[in-house]
């Protein structure tokens, strides 16, 4: 990927600097893998992957917020650059959009998923398996990456305290998500109560935000650029940086100055989780879903 380089299965992150601005070109490239699902990526800007120093990444936010698709699209991305990967499932709380009903596409492109199995798969249970802090302790010694797909708001957090490893920042971003059409979630005071809701729960700092503003399907631009002005009003409330914007591809390969405005690095998604009643294509390139 331009501007990196992989050493031990991690990216070199050097060139660039938390703050800095990326540069103005925003003509949009396609990588396309039959292994892997296709992104659109900005040339000569950072995305999320390049500023993503830490090897352990943790998601956390409100329910619903999209923080299951983010952890999966890192995942991929990542694995996809060569790093060795582990995609923790610690959402204990609800059964639907764990990211563990992708076990299958994970284990065929070689991350490791760490999630009850047998019986307790589909479990609504707190179990916290021995495996979660094997995969914390192999990031933290350089050996991997780990994405922690946390649970909703403060409830779904608290099984991070019981996590030891998290707390150093150069180890560790706790990223929040931020998605403004959520309940809760409608400016950036409420934002902001729940930011700290989940600080407080977990014993650990919040170190960076994501905007994620959407209606799954039904997103529209508008939505986009509503939920990154959200995202920079509780980014200068909370002097969090928005570290990255999440948005779906297609909608990044219409991307406007309103957009841009912002100048912060973008993950485009591809949506690879359904609801349970929601319509699936058939055949080898159907998406996932919970049925």
């Amino acid at each position: 990927m331009h501007g990196m380089s992989v050493a031990g299965g991690l990216p070199n992150f050097r060139r660039f600097r938390r703050g800095a601005s990326p540069g103005p070109a925003l003509d949009l490239v396609r990588h396309t893998d039959c292994r892997f699902p296709v992104m659109t990526e900005l040339l000569g800007t950072p995305s999320a992957f390049d500023v993503l120093p830490a090897p352990i990444t943790v998601l956390v936010g409100h329910f619903g917020a999209g923080k299951t698709e983010i952890a999966v699209n890192l995942a991929f991305g990542w694995r996809a650059r060569g790093a060795q990967v582990s995609l923790v499932d610690l959402d204990l709380v609800k059964p639907y959009f764990r990211s563990r009903l992708l076990r299958d596409d994970l284990t065929a492109r070689g991350i490791d998923l760490v999630a009850p199995q047998g019986e307790h798969f589909y479990a609504d249970l707190p179990i916290l398996l021995p495996e979660v802090r094997g995969a914390v302790s192999l990031a933290a010694g350089g050996r991997r990456r780990a994405i922690l797909d946390v649970g909703g708001a403060d409830v779904g957090s608290r099984v991070l305290g019981a996590l030891a490893g998290l707390s150093d920042p150069a180890l560790t971003d706790v990223l929040f998500v931020v998605n403004g059409n959520r309940p809760f979630a409608e400016d950036a005071p409420a934002v902001l109560r729940m930011l700290r809701d989940i600080e407080k729960v977990s014993r650990l700092r919040v170190t960076g935000l994501i905007a994620n503003t959407h209606l799954m399907e039904e997103t529209t631009p508008a939505i986009v650029e509503a939920g990154l002005d959200l995202a920079e009003h509780v980014s200068r409330a909370s002097q969090l940086p928005v570290r990255f914007w999440a948005v779906l591809a297609r909608i990044a390969e219409t991307a406007t100055n309103g957009f841009t405005r912002h100048r912060w690095p973008m993950l485009p998604l591809t949506r690879l989780i359904t609801a349970p009643l929601e319509m699936r294509a058939s055949g080898p390139n159907r998406r996932s879903s919970v049925v």
